[in-house]
């Protein structure tokens, strides 16, 4: 199970935070400060730390540049600001993502689960004959390997992991280039046609699970 250390200086926060990711399969540890963190840290393995910036004695940006001399291990900065300088520090101290409060779980999540898959932690979904397979970078039909560019692989695997969730354009881009990509909705659309035609080529019924919401974006079905 993919454990996740939490950092922030409101229970409450920490509390609520476990209460929807537990369900979601991750495994959930909490540090009310940065120096707990670093305690916890020295204890235990985690594969992702989300940790919030305004915190008492210890700030954020402190905590992850420690955290950084101890372990490679990958860190979203969770905060109330969303200025570009707060984001370029961050970044520049060794943290992988950000995301700003107040923000949608599914956004949470799905940001979550993009820096995993980025950072290569493994995870399978299974659809029928379809495989996509994170751990060995393919996504299988029968058993047979359906050529991918990595970002078709990104792409579809975010998807398939969140079944019946609509996905806007602009979040595809963001979560699979990005934050600072400059890429345009075509993109999506051009790499989405891709992977249809590679799916459907090796027998699998893509029409019936990778489906367009008009206007807005894509979602898989089940």
């Amino acid at each position: 199970m993919t454990k996740i250390l939490l950092v922030d200086d409101e229970q409450r926060m920490l509390d609520l935070l476990e209460l929807y990711l537990e369900p979601q399969g991750y495994q959930c540890d909490k540090a009310i400060s940065g120096k707990i963190a670093l305690d916890k840290i020295d204890q235990n393995n985690y594969d992702l730390i989300l940790l919030d910036v305004m915190m008492p004695e210890m700030d954020g940006w402190e905590t992850c540049k420690r955290i950084k001399k101890q372990t490679d291990v990958p860190i979203i900065m969770v905060t109330a600001r969303d200025m570009k300088e707060d984001v370029i520090k961050g970044l520049n101290l060794g943290a992988d993502d950000y995301i700003t409060k107040p923000y949608d779980e599914h956004v949470l999540l799905a940001r979550i689960e993009a820096l995993l898959r980025r950072t290569g932690k493994g995870s399978v979904v299974e659809l029928n004959s379809l495989v996509w397979n994170n751990s060995t970078h393919q996504l299988t039909c029968k058993g047979e390997i359906i050529s991918l560019t990595p970002k078709e692989f990104s792409l579809i695997g975010l998807l398939m992991k969140n079944p019946n969730r609509v996905f806007e354009r602009d979040e595809l881009i963001d979560l699979v280039w990005g934050w600072d990509s400059d890429i345009e909705g075509r993109t999506i659309d051009s790499h989405v046609r891709n992977v249809r035609d590679k799916i459907r080529s090796a027998g699998f019924p893509i029409e019936d699970h990778l489906k367009t919401v008009w206007g807005i974006g894509y979602k898989w079905t089940v």
